[in-house]
C-alpha cells in the first residue's frame, strides 16, 4: 500500500501489510512510506535496541524466541489497547466507560519457511473486553473509539498473499477492508471510529461491512505500475454477519466464512507525490513535500430497504402504509482521500505539519447517510525533544439523507407531533499522542459531538433531542 510518509504512530489495530508486493511484514501496523528508508551503500541495518526503555516491544526478544522464529520466517506480534472515556454533557447518561482489545498476529514469510518466494501467510485474532461508551452513554452514529466492539475473542484475519512479480500481488482469505481501502494515514492518528472506517460505509453496508472487528472472505489484487501509482481492487462476500440482530453477536467468533451473501466489489487508485525513494543512501530524495491522493468506489449487490417509502410508494409513517419498505437492488459509494504534508523546516526534520480530507457519497433513498466528510490537521514533533509525539484537530460531518429526514417529518405528522427531524451529526476531536517509549503510547482525547444520531429523540426526555456530548478520554497502547 502506498501511504504518506508521516512517521505518525498508529495505535488503531491493523493487519500486517507490506509496503510493496515483495516486502516482508515487520510489525502489526500497515507499512507506510516512512518504512521505506535508504540505507548506506546496502550495509546491514544496525542492531535493534535491546534496553527496556529503548526496544520496540515490551517483552523484547523473549529470551531469543523472536529471533529463533524470525530465522524461520515467523513473526509474532501482540498489542494491547486500553481506553477510559467519560461523558460530561448531554448523551443518554453521564459517567465513564472502559473498553480495550488485545491483538495477536502471526505472519510467516514463506521464502524463509518453505523456500516459496514472495509469499506471506497471516493470521490475526482479537480479545475484546470492556464496554464502549458510545453504546452505553451516547447513542451517536460516529463511535468515540475505533476500538469499541462487542466483548469477545474472535478471529479477525486469515489470509495468504503471493507476489507474482515486482508490480503485482494477490491476497486471498478472510480480510478486513479498513486496513487497505479508504485509508487516510493522517486521519488514523485520531481515535473516533469514523477516522478509520467512515461512518457512511459503516451505516450503509450490511453488518457495517468487512471492517473491524468483522471481516469477510475474498480476493484482493494489487498492481503497482510505477513508484507513484498503486491500483487496488477486490471482491468479497457481501455480508460478514448475515441474520437478524447484532452482527457482532451473530458472528461472535469471526469464523463464519460466508460465501453466499451477495458480493462486495471495491476498487481504489492511489497516487503518491514526492514519495521518498528506496535504495542506497546516495539516491536523490524528492525536495517537495510528500502526499497521497486516492479515488475509489465500492458496490454491494445485496438488497437494501428504502429509508422513507413502502412497496406501494407510501410513507412508512403513514397509517395506510403496509409497513414493508421498498427494496433497492444494490448499494454503492464513491470516495476520495487526500493526505498532504504542508510544512516542515527541512527535509531531515522530524517536525512536520500535515492535513487530510476524505469525502464519501452514496444514494440517499437506501442509506441513512448520503454524505460524509472528514478533515483535519496533525503536527508531528510539536515540542523540542518530543520527535515522536503528535497533536491534532479533526472534524467529521455526517449528513442524514433527505429520505430519512422525510420519514421523520411524516412521523411528526402522522404519529408523534413534535418528533425531531434528523439533519446531521458532527464530531470535533482534539488529541495529543505522547510516545512514552517505543513500545508505549499514551493518547489524550477531547471530543464534542453535535446532534448525536443526527438529532434523535432523547429516551429520557420526551420531545427533546439527545443533548450535545462532551467526551474526555485516555488511550494507552502497549506493543508486547
Amino acid at each position: 500500500m502506498i501511504a504518506l510518509a508521516t512517521g505518525v504512530p498508529t495505535p488503531a489495530y491493523a493487519e500486517s501489510e507490506s509496503a510493496a508486493p515483495s516486502a516482508t511484514n515487520q510489525d502489526s501496523a500497515p507499512a507506510t512510506d516512512a518504512d521505506v528508508q535508504p540505507t548506506q551503500g546496502g550495509a546491514a541495518a544496525p542492531a535493534a535496541p535491546t534496553g527496556f526503555w529503548e526496544r520496540s516491544n515490551l517483552l523484547g526478544d523473549m529470551d531469543g524466541l523472536r529471533t529463533l522464529l524470525g530465522d524461520h520466517g515467523v513473526t509474532f506480534n501482540a498489542q494491547e489497547t486500553s481506553e477510559l472515556y467519560g461523558n460530561f454533557s448531554g448523551g443518554i447518561s453521564k459517567g465513564a466507560s472502559y473498553n480495550g482489545a488485545t491483538q495477536f498476529g502471526l505472519s510467516v514469510d514463506t521464502d524463509k519457511a518453505f523456500s516459496l518466494k514472495g509469499g506471506t501467510f497471516f493470521v490475526d485474532a482479537l480479545q475484546i473486553h470492556g464496554h464502549g461508551i458510545t453504546a452505553a452513554r451516547l447513542d451517536s452514529l460516529q463511535a468515540v473509539s475505533g476500538v469499541e466492539a462487542e466483548a469477545t475473542t474472535r478471529l479477525w484475519g486469515l489470509w495468504y498473499q503471493q507476489a507474482l512479480s515486482d508490480e503485482f500481488d494477490v491476497k486471498i482469505g478472510q480480510q478486513s477492508l479498513d486496513q487497505e481501502f479508504i485509508v487516510s494515514q493522517y486521519a488514523s492518528t485520531f481515535a473516533n471510529a469514523t477516522f478509520g472506517w467512515p461512518v457512511l460505509a459503516a451505516t450503509a453496508l450490511p453488518a457495517g461491512g468487512p471492517a473491524y472487528p468483522l471481516s469477510s472472505p475474498g480476493v484482493r489484487l494489487r498492481f503497482k505500475p510505477s513508484d507513484s501509482m498503486t491500483i487496488l481492487g477486490g471482491i468479497f462476500d457481501g455480508n460478514p454477519a448475515p441474520g437478524n440482530g447484532d452482527p457482532q453477536q451473530i458472528n461472535a467468533s469471526g469464523t463464519r466464512f460466508n460465501l453466499h451473501n451477495g458480493a462486495m466489489i471495491i476498487g481504489e487508485v492511489q497516487y503518491a507525490v514526492n514519495r521518498p525513494a528506496a535504495g542506497d543512501f546516495g539516491v536523490a530524495q524528492p525536495s517537495g513535500l510528500p502526499g497521497t491522493y486516492k479515488l475509489g468506489f465500492w458496490y454491494n449487490n445485496n438488497r437494501f430497504a428504502d429509508q422513507h417509502l413502502d412497496t406501494n410508494g407510501i410513507s412508512l409513517a403513514s397509517p395506510s402504509s403496509n409497513g414493508v419498505p421498498a427494496s433497492h437492488h444494490g448499494n454503492f459509494s464513491v470516495y476520495t482521500v487526500a493526505d498532504q504534508m504542508v510544512w516542515r523546516p527541512d527535509a531531515g526534520s522530524a517536525q512536520s505539519l500535515g492535513v487530510f480530507t476524505r469525502v464519501m457519497g452514496a444514494p440517499g433513498d437506501r442509506n441513512l447517510l448520503d454524505f460524509n466528510i472528514n478533515a483535519g490537521v496533525v503536527l508531528k514533533a510539536p515540542f523540542k525533544g518530543r520527535d515522536n509525539d503528535s497533536v491534532g484537530l479533526a472534524l467529521s460531518y455526517a449528513n442524514v439523507s433527505s429520505s430519512a429526514s422525510a420519514l421523520d417529518r411524516d412521523v411528526a405528522t402522522f404519529q408523534t407531533p413534535g418528533y425531531p427531524v434528523r439533519t446531521a451529526e458532527t464530531v470535533i476531536e482534539a488529541m495529543y499522542q505522547y510516545q512514552v517509549t517505543p513500545w508505549w503510547l499514551l493518547q489524550g482525547e477531547l471530543q464534542y459531538i453535535f446532534h448525536p444520531g443526527g438529532g434523535i429523540p432523547d429516551p429520557n426526555n420526551n420531545g427533546a433531542r439527545i443533548g450535545n456530548e462532551a467526551v474526555i478520554g485516555l488511550r494507552t497502547v502497549v506493543t508486547l
